[in-house]
């Protein structure tokens, strides 16, 4: 029977186009349930590497004959060794080409919408890490807002759309991946913008973020820091786009909302992180589309794989929009948080500039799900 190499682009289309799939996976069990490949129409068995070594053949019942089957490890040498023996034992079988190591960096461009000018929004959806970067255009200029470090797909992207990137932004600093922002303004020209309240520690030049500063991008003024939003980060800023889009950075999420300790201040910030989500935001439209910076679960990605929803359906909808008592949204904020990110305090430094890890070391800081929500 074939055995089947699938990259991790053929694995988010699965998950993008609501596709069945039965994933074994062969990493040791704690990994499994730390982390793994999530799909709406996704099926899985975990069994680890070691337990197969005598060969797959009690472990075959388990397995259905009349769907898709990829097997799942950390690198690729495990589920290539598996997908083998099931191919010897009669089953057709994928897989996964790169492991998760792979599916944690795999990007996945979608559009959003048009813009009254004529302009788009595409949103870049990292599915294996919970990350959303997003490229506006407007006539041939660009701006992008939250990169990930992996560059190539934007500056391609830009490329593809015949665009120059001419902004680059963060709403905050961010502690759970490692931003692209500035290695894609040294490639292109553009002006890199962070808020100086987040970046006091940082060792390079940047432009401010400051509260009220307009950009503009082609025909299309994209407005930040009139939204001033702080709470995750003392200086996170959301931004609003052609009055149609909110976005929200880690402060809002679709079914969460963010969490203010990363930065080993929570008690300082929890008030913040109330006046942003229960004043500043309620005082804007409600038919804004809210644009976050991650996701924490398949649940949140809408049909077409996006991640976004009316600012007013999270008003009703989102727990953490909702907690009246005052005492009541501390606690939840501050006490029985998930797991920090992994190597967070690392990667902050890596984004002050003051770290320059190697690409093998940035990957290990960033493998595991997004956690920079509360829920």
């Amino acid at each position: 029977m074939a055995v089947n190499k699938w990259s991790a682009g053929y694995v988010a289309r699965k998950v993008i186009e609501n596709q069945e799939l039965f994933i074994l996976d062969v990493r040791n069990r704690d990994a499994f349930e730390d982390w793994k490949i999530d799909g709406h129409k996704f099926e899985y068995l975990n069994i680890p590497y070691f337990e197969l070594l005598d060969g797959v053949e009690e472990i075959l019942p388990k397995i259905p004959s009349d769907q898709d089957i990829l097997v799942v490890c950390a690198k690729e040498g495990s589920s290539l060794m598996v997908a083998e023996m099931l191919s010897e034992a009669g089953r057709d079988a994928a897989y996964l080409e790169g492991g998760m190591k792979s599916w944690s960096m795999h990007l996945e461009p979608i559009k959003i919408g048009d813009l009254t000018d004529g302009g788009e929004v595409y949103q870049f959806v990292r599915l294996g890490k919970g990350c959303l970067s997003y490229m506006v255009i407007s006539g041939e200029e660009a701006a992008v807002i939250d990169a990930v470090r992996f560059t190539d797909v934007f500056l391609n992207f830009a490329k593809e759309k015949n665009v120059t990137i001419k902004h680059v932004l963060d709403t905050h600093l961010h502690a759970d991946h490692i931003s692209g922002g500035r290695q894609i303004a040294a490639a292109t020209g553009a002006k890199y913008y962070l808020s100086p309240k987040d970046a006091e520690e940082a060792v390079y030049d940047y432009e401010y973020l400051d509260d009220g500063l307009i950009v503009q991008v082609g025909s299309l003024k994209l407005e930040v820091g009139a939204l001033y939003s702080p709470g995750h980060t003392i200086g996170s800023t959301s931004f609003v786009v052609d009055n149609k889009y909110l976005l929200t950075g880690d402060i809002l999420f679709i079914d969460s909302i963010g969490r203010p300790d990363l930065a080993g201040l929570a008690e300082d910030w929890v008030d913040d992180l109330r006046e942003t989500l229960y004043q500043r935001y309620r005082e804007l439209a409600e038919d804004l589309i809210v644009l976050p910076a991650h996701f924490m679960i398949i649940d949140e990605l809408n049909e077409d794989g996006t991640v976004a929803k009316r600012l007013g359906d999270l008003f009703a909808e989102n727990h953490g929009l909702n907690i009246e008592d005052e005492t009541e949204f501390r606690s939840v904020v501050t006490e029985n948080l998930p797991p920090q990110p992994n190597a967070y305090q690392q990667i902050r430094q890596v984004n002050m500039g003051k770290l320059t890890p190697d690409q093998d070391e940035q990957t290990e800081m960033e493998i595991g799900p997004n956690r920079c929500a509360v829920r």
